[in-house]
């Protein structure tokens, strides 16, 4: 299993180290992102179309949730 890093200190997944502890994670290209709820994250990638960028800054990852709203579950995905 690969280890995803993360440096959103506000975010429910983030751990120490700056390592992401999502079960899983969604990383889309911005335009899907920014269409898109926040309940479309991991749970969902199957049936998201391809979305091909010509860099690295036009991409997001979905699965942000900031620590405060942890609780309300809106993405389907869970610490490990």
């Amino acid at each position: 299993m690969a280890r995803i890093h993360c440096s959103v200190s506000n975010c429910h997944y983030w751990k120490s180290g700056n390592i992401c502890d999502a079960s899983e994670i969604m990383i889309t290209s911005d335009k899907l992102g920014d269409r898109m709820p926040d309940s479309f994250d991991a749970p969902q990638a199957s049936n998201a179309p391809q979305t091909p960028v010509s860099s690295c800054m036009e991409t997001c990852c979905k699965t942000f949730v900031e620590s405060e709203n942890a609780a309300k579950n809106i993405d389907g995905v869970y610490r490990k």
